[in-house]
């Protein structure tokens, strides 16, 4: 039987500017390249999308930053301009950086039982910008890790990579309970963003956003002085049907999300079939999951908050209340779609903001392309609890 393998010290980040979301409606609405019906979709995504505000590294496209040579949009016209893959890509490179080492550094100094020299191994996970060396090399450099330390790195898998990222944690520990894994995610969504009339790109602008996140994945019998989450099962899940309607290519102006609004309908079709196997190990749960009332069993839901219409979807399917879909939506609300990084922010609210008790289940999911359902169940460690 392995130890109880615990995720811990979630911190999370996001950049200084302040994307709100009806001024940058105004800016997509207004581009000279799109037509009437375009429009209307841009207002329409916009409008629907459950979002307040996002966050940005790309100071120039905040209302209050003067830029004499701009390169992503240009306030004087109000035009979004178009920069090749490579310059965004350097931007990437240098932001994404320093995010990378900002948040692994803040997860570590959160946690009062684990120190630098303690990480064994380092998770990255990004499908937002490519570099060799890559973040992980960077994070074990800069914080002055081992060199021996074991490096990992999850890219271009999209959304839900956080989750085989914490998988692989489990693994690792499981197989070393001395383990001391570090999972970092940083995805700068925004760095891709442009004017366009195709719907897809329309609604991916409309949602994604720049954030980071990390914590660390354990086995060690440390003392309770942190709330964590015991990581007890995984599983994966794919819609094959939905293969071409979430994808993520490399074009000649960034990078080109396709995110297709059949999504929501086709996880609505296939999430009963897709979470069965995560329940089944647990006879109660089980039960309750095929007579339509596993909320009642699991309290806590980390829902990938893909957009509110995939929300909306989970949450008539199974049932949930209103409270239960709280997380996943404010985080929506407040911080937008930060692709893999989202689902840890989602974690961290029910952890920090929501009534969790010890021993309170929680089941997470996240979407990503393939179509791909990747879930956990969880459960709440107290501090005090040990």
């Amino acid at each position: 039987m392995h130890p109880p393998v615990r995720l811990r010290s979630l911190h999370t980040i996001v950049p200084d500017t302040v994307l709100l979301q009806d001024e940058v409606r105004d800016v997509f609405a207004a581009q000279p390249d799109i037509g009437r019906l375009a429009r209307r979709i841009v207002g329409a995504s916009f409008n629907g999308s459950g979002i307040d505000s996002r966050h940005t590294v790309i100071d120039e496209l905040s209302f209050d930053v003067e830029v004499e040579e701009p390169v992503f949009f240009d306030r004087a016209t109000g035009a979004l301009l178009s920069p090749g893959t490579k310059t965004r890509n350097e931007v990437y490179v240098r932001e994404a950086s320093r995010l990378f080492v900002e948040a692994a550094r803040g997860s570590i100094d959160a946690d009062p039982d684990i120190s630098a020299s303690d990480i064994t191994h380092v998770i990255t996970v990004s499908c937002t910008g490519f570099h060799a060396p890559g973040p992980e090399y960077e994070i074990v450099r800069a914080l002055g890790l081992a060199d021996s330390v074991q490096r990992y790195h999850l890219g271009f898998m999209g959304c839900y990579a956080s989750m085989p990222a914490l998988r692989a944690a489990r693994q690792f520990c499981a197989a070393d309970p001395e383990a001391v894994v570090l999972v970092v995610s940083v995805e700068l969504c925004t760095l891709h963003l442009r004017s366009s009339e195709d719907p897809d790109t329309i609604v991916a602008s409309s949602l994604f956003a720049d954030g980071a996140a990390a914590g660390i994945v354990t086995a060690r019998d440390l003392p309770a002085s942190t709330r964590a989450l015991r990581l007890d099962r995984f599983h994966t899940a794919i819609a094959p049907e939905g293969e071409k309607d979430m994808a993520w290519t490399i074009g000649d102006s960034g990078f080109e999300m396709i995110l297709s609004t059949a999504v929501p309908q086709i996880i609505g079709e296939t999430i009963i079939g897709a979470l069965r196997p995560l329940y089944a190990g647990e006879q109660e749960l089980a039960n309750a999951f095929e007579e339509g009332r596993v909320g009642d069993r699991v309290a806590h839901w980390a829902i990938h908050p893909g957009g509110r219409s995939i929300l909306d979807r989970v949450q008539e399917r199974l049932h949930l209340s209103d409270e239960q879909l709280h997380p996943a939506r404010e985080v929506l609300r407040v911080n937008g779609n930060m692709s893999s990084a989202t689902i840890l922010f989602v974690l961290q609210h029910i952890l920090e903001q929501q009534d969790a008790r010890h021993g309170d289940r929680v089941a997470a999911m996240a979407f990503g392309p393939g179509l791909t359902a990747e879930s956990a169940l969880l459960t709440v460690e107290a501090a005090e609890a040990k």
